[in-house]
């Protein structure tokens, strides 16, 4: 299910035009050559969230924007946007069932190159349908 969660996450997440808009890509993993500002899933990690009638997952996936840029704004626009289109994610599934979604922590560092990166954790609860 953790796999399955990724793929429908990029295809959602490059779906909505605010994002589309306001990034050059939406991938899997970092890419190597694209402008910035861009958006990927850094890391995910899944464990047990089954019940007696069925499998389940709990997965932890961590999204990286990166941005360019003195200013905080242009960057905290689009995790707003990232945010909303997150808690809009369809609960029907090819496969599962997405039962909860939320927000667990965010991490923003200022790096060299006038790179500005924000790690945003979401926690997603699936059951096979």
């Amino acid at each position: 299910m953790e796999t399955a969660l990724r793929a429908a996450l990029i295809d959602w997440l490059a779906s909505d035009p605010v994002l589309a808009a306001g990034l050059n890509a939406v991938t899997e993993e970092a890419p190597g050559r694209t402008a910035l500002p861009w958006l990927a899933i850094a890391a995910s990690a899944s464990s047990d969230w089954g019940t007696k009638d069925g499998p389940g997952r709990e997965v932890r996936i961590a999204f990286e924007l990166h941005a360019r840029g003195d200013q905080s704004g242009p960057a905290a626009s689009l995790v707003a946007a990232l945010e909303a289109r997150l808690a809009n994610l369809p609960r029907r599934q090819d496969g599962f069932a997405v039962v909860s979604t939320a927000f667990l922590r965010a991490r923003t560092e200022q790096r060299p190159g006038n790179v500005r990166a924000i790690l945003t954790e979401y926690r997603f609860r699936l059951l096979a349908a």
